[in-house]
């Protein structure tokens, strides 16, 4: 495995690899945009037929590239086929069923590449069975400045209004007043499942879902935040920005609000591309997004980060900055991370800044 920052060079190295070991090379990724930038990529490369399994397609040639999905399904038909495997996202492989991708395949050279191998659930400890140890690693904090652009990250600390604290306090303490009452212990590693499963067995339980879903929606989405992102929007307005939420409902908001595309899990392909050649062209100075810009964007111009909401996630946390991180001439990116004060947001900011780029 190679560990690399977002930017700082994995397609390299796997391109290299492809020529070192001149065999039969797939390349497995986890999403459909990520299969078409390889494809890209390879074909301008090698100046060769390259095969892709996925999204409707199945064509094998010796450079082959395909998703996670289709690499467990379908592994045991053509995993004897190519010498070498290319694990792209690498993090996604020691799922119960993705594993099956690596464990089918005779590959005798594998190659991993991820900016965070660690997992919420600790099965990257089955990445060395499944690819290989890692031989490389460096981080953001390594590579700014030489390799990645220079960056600070800024904190803002955002005050409830007086009816968002009422509404907050009070769904706060009906969900915890049942997690009590059942003797669920959310920081155990079973914690949440024993709270969605318990939850749907009784009246008081129903409740207690329904609370919490309305104070981390508050948290998520202060009102306040509002004026915070017009503010910095205001400030980078010469910038490219990219805006992120942890939910679809917020993004749509900050899209209609202030006219910026947004870009979720429904947003078509084409209008995907198109967006974000707008990104990267400077006719949009903003995008607003959920989830599906986490991994594969790639908008070198984009400079600025702003994390509305999010999970606890520390890879999901890295790979947000990792986006305007890409060196281009003398870059300096920002991210800030909005944060409602005095509510779990608190605790979920702390758990998913535990990574060395944000110390």
């Amino acid at each position: 495995m190679v560990v690399l920052p977002t930017g700082a060079g994995k397609t390299h190295v796997a391109v290299m690899a492809i020529e070192r070991c001149q065999r039969a090379a797939l390349v497995v990724a986890p999403t459909l945009d990520l299969v078409s930038q390889w494809y890209e990529i390879l074909r301008v490369t090698f100046g060769d037929e390259v095969g892709v399994i996925g999204g409707g397609d199945y064509r094998v040639a010796p450079l082959t590239v395909t998703t996670y999905d289709s690499a467990y399904l379908h592994m045991e038909r053509f995993g004897d086929r190519f010498g070498l495997v290319i694990f792209d996202e690498c993090h996604h492989l020691p799922g119960e069923t993705y594993s099956l991708a690596a464990e089918l395949s005779l590959a005798p050279f594998r190659l991993g590449l991820t900016a965070t191998p660690e997992r919420a659930d600790a099965r990257e400890s089955a990445l060395p069975r499944l690819i290989g140890e890692t031989v490389y690693r460096r981080d953001i904090v390594e590579m700014s400045g030489a390799w990645l652009a220079d960056y600070e990250t800024e904190r803002i600390s955002i005050d409830l209004s007086p009816e968002e604290r009422e509404t907050y306090d009070r769904a706060r303490e009906t969900y915890r007043d049942f997690v009590r009452s059942q003797g669920i212990r959310m920081s155990s590693p079973n914690g949440w499942g024993e709270f969605i499963k318990r939850s749907a067995f009784s009246e008081s339980g129903r409740r207690a879902m329904a609370a919490y879903r309305l104070q981390r929606r508050i948290a998520f989405s202060a009102k306040a935040k509002l004026g915070v992102v017009e503010h910095l929007l205001s400030v980078h307005a010469s910038d490219r920005a990219i805006l992120f939420t942890q939910d679809n409902r917020t993004a749509y908001e900050i899209s209609r609000l202030f006219l910026v595309p947004a870009i979720t899990h429904q947003t078509k392909v084409t209008e995907r591309s198109r967006i974000l050649s707008g990104l990267a062209e400077g006719s949009y100075r903003a995008v607003v997004t959920s989830k599906v810009l986490n991994e594969g964007v790639d908008v070198p111009d984009a400079n600025v980060a702003i994390i509305v909401s999010g999970s606890g996630s520390v890879r999901e946390h890295v790979q947000r900055l990792g986006r305007v991180l890409r060196k281009r001439g003398d870059k300096r990116a920002v991210l800030y991370e909005l944060v409602s004060a005095d509510t779990s947001e608190t605790f979920t900011s702390a758990r998913r800044r535990e990574h060395s780029a944000y110390r």
